[in-house]
């Protein structure tokens, strides 16, 4: 490790990682980035495109620890590697830059990797359902819905900001817009699922 920098064990990573320590975070990034360039870098790859499969990794990674449902049958290093990887099998296989089938290369690491770039790929992909049923939501209720929920207005501060006349009627009028919105991404999420 470098100067000032505290050296961690794997069980170290995950405490520091669950109490919020961005250093332990950051160590580890550097820590492993160099094997997973390899990887990549071996395999058809560039630099950059070793750092975003390296970074959707290390994502993956980081939201199980912090979720609390990472099980770790392996070393952190053996996990991340399995992750990325995965990840760029999947996107050699979507560039047609890998000829051979992704399963063929699956079963001497069994790590519960795959798994989780399954999990974290079906969060992805229902987060963009929902991005885009919000922006076929329209106005106001869009700003309405982000105004209390990503940027946790309150309601008091929507009613003067959308001119209810009180704060029960821009609560209607939220719930109103809500069950528009679970209406847009149910409609959407089936018709993705479908394909």
């Amino acid at each position: 490790m470098g100067k000032g920098q505290p050296s961690y064990t794997d069980e170290e990573f995950v405490a520091a990682i669950q109490g919020g320590d961005d250093r332990a975070l950051a160590q580890l990034y550097r820590l492993h980035l160099p094997m997973i360039s390899h990887l990549v870098l071996q395999n058809s790859g560039t630099e950059d495109e070793a750092k975003d499969v390296y970074q959707e990794g290390v994502m993956v990674f980081y939201e199980k620890v912090r979720e609390g449902s990472l099980e770790l049958s392996c070393q952190i290093k053996t996990y991340l590697y399995a992750v990325c990887r995965r990840l760029w099998l999947k996107r050699l296989a979507e560039k047609n830059r890998f000829n051979g089938r992704l399963e063929d290369h699956e079963p001497y690491l069994e790590t519960g990797a795959e798994a989780d770039v399954d999990q974290a790929e079906e969060r992805d992909q229902r987060f963009a359902t929902m991005a885009e049923a919000l922006n076929h939501l329209g106005e106001p209720c869009r700003s309405l819905l982000e105004g209390f929920y990503l940027q946790e207005k309150s309601m008091q501060q929507l009613t003067a900001e959308f001119g209810y006349t009180n704060a029960d009627n821009a609560k209607n009028q939220k719930y109103k817009c809500l069950v528009r919105l679970k209406k847009l991404f149910f409609t959407h999420y089936k018709e993705e699922e479908s394909f």
